[in-house]
């Protein structure tokens, strides 16, 4: 039944992309989706391929919202482009994706949440950072992370693939909304206080490891310069976490009104193509800039390998 629901709910999301443009969000999609791509993988290679930057908690951590960001975004413009182009995807696929793409995005706030606890930690407990958080408990808290995330999607799904006994083999579309929107009342309940009490946990302990750390570093004099680093840097967090956070937000919206039927089908798409194509994948893009490269090094580190491999290339065709 719930299948047949997505199938019909799908057929008139299609009537209303009828003559309205919609394969326009494919270009910031895209374009955002390739900033991201080209970037992380160097970082994501710099971080595991330098041993000095191996052996740092706070760069595993990275890497692990990196790798989750370039999951998301892959797995995000496939479904946006399917959606523009309409292009019907087999059911146990988009299964598969709208699981990955939960999961990856619930990751990468946790490991975003894990990074500023990281902060506090080595801010407050300096001489106890190296017990408490060695590079080997990192990796371990990434993968628990990437477990954490996984758990209640793949057991909506598991739930869905029990209960349905005729089931489509073929989708018109594979999105996210429409798929969690048609679970019926009584999974909505466990869906929303999923997302709602998750957001809020993540939400709150990022605000208190940052007030925390004010009061802990407020007499240590780096906040009396205007443009200070430490300033620059906890604007450029909050810039980042805002952007990470407002389109789960906009989603638990969406997913409301998706419910109650307040917002007409040609409003929920365009909502919705709005919130996957730009507002989803721009914190993904700006991360290797506000996050990334403002560590010193692995920008340097990053221009050592850059640079060392342009020689070689030159040397290589001079000779």
């Amino acid at each position: 039944m719930t299948f047949t629901i997505i199938a019909n709910v799908s057929n008139s999301w299609f009537d209303g992309m009828d003559g309205k443009h919609v394969e326009l969000f494919l270009i910031p999609s895209v374009l955002l989706t390739l900033g991201t791509l080209i970037l992380d993988p160097l970082l994501v290679g710099c971080i595991y391929c330098t041993a000095v930057l191996r052996e740092e908690t706070r760069y595993l951590l990275l890497a692990n919202t990196l790798v989750a960001d370039m999951a998301f975004v892959s797995l995000n413009v496939a479904m946006v482009t399917c959606a523009v182009l309409r292009v019907s995807v087999l059911r146990v696929a988009c299964e598969v994706v709208i699981t990955a793409t939960v999961t990856a995005y619930c990751c990468a706030v946790l490991s975003v949440t894990v990074m500023v606890v990281d902060t506090y930690v080595a801010v407050r407990w300096p001489l106890h950072y190296d017990s408490l958080l060695p590079p080997s408990r990192a990796q371990k808290i990434s993968a628990g992370l990437w477990f954490l995330a996984s758990m209640y999607p793949l057991s909506l799904i598991i739930i869905l693939e029990r209960l349905e006994e005729e089931q489509p083999q073929w989708l018109p579309l594979c999105l996210v909304l429409i798929t969690v929107g048609a679970l019926g009342k009584d999974m909505m309940v466990g869906v929303h206080m999923y997302f709602t009490i998750g957001a809020v946990l993540c939400f709150l302990l990022i605000i208190y490891c940052y007030v925390r750390l004010y009061v802990v570093t407020r007499r240590s004099g780096i906040w009396r310069q205007r443009y200070s680093r430490a300033r620059l840097t906890l604007l450029a967090h909050a810039v980042l976490l805002l952007l990470y956070f407002v389109p789960g937000l906009v989603f638990t919206v969406e997913l409301a009104l998706f419910e109650s039927r307040q917002m007409g089908g040609q409003a929920n798409v365009w909502v919705n193509m709005a919130n996957m194509s730009v507002l989803m994948v721009l914190p993904r893009a700006a991360a290797p800039y506000l996050y990334g490269l403002r560590y010193r090094e692995i920008y340097t580190t990053l221009k050592h390998l850059l640079f060392k491999r342009r020689q070689l290339s030159q040397v290589s065709t001079v000779s």
